[in-house]
């Protein structure tokens, strides 16, 4: 399993209408830069995913995990922009603050922090522990909500 992050501003696309996809989920549409495509065109079904909130409240606020694979984005006639679908899986008891990685010694090097605007991130396995310590969820325990 790969771990991510996902951008969305919570005024556009947050969290609770996240949720409200149910286990449909919803596209990861409209992303037009190529490393974040090329992100979701190298995620698997089941992988998991931190769901960010930018611009307003900067902080992680939930987990989804990816339930379509890559496929054309509807949003554009143009063949070289892709997306994946994601569902909801559980809230973040604690929601995880940016300025919260930032200071942690451990998340120095997650993509969060060195490539802020990139909206499609990857995660490493020990940054994803880390960071679901501190949100307070135990990772083995996610289910879809």
């Amino acid at each position: 399993m790969q771990y991510w992050l996902m951008k969305s501003e919570p005024d556009a696309w947050g969290w609770e209408q996240q949720v409200k996809r149910g286990a449909a989920g919803e596209i990861w549409s409209g992303v037009r830069n190529y490393t974040a495509r090329n992100h979701m065109r190298a995620m698997k079904l089941g992988d998991q995913v931190f769901f960010y909130h930018s611009n307003i409240g900067l902080e992680i606020v939930g987990i989804c995990e990816v339930n379509e694979l890559s496929k054309q984005d509807p949003t554009t006639d143009d063949a070289r922009w892709d997306c994946v679908t994601i569902r909801a899986l559980a809230p973040m008891p604690r929601p995880v603050k940016l300025k919260d990685v930032k200071e942690n010694p451990k998340l120095e090097g997650m993509s969060l922090v060195t490539s802020f605007r990139l909206s499609v991130q990857p995660v490493t396995a020990a940054e994803w522990k880390e960071v679901c310590r501190m949100g307070g969820i135990d990772p083995k325990t996610l289910k879809a909500v």
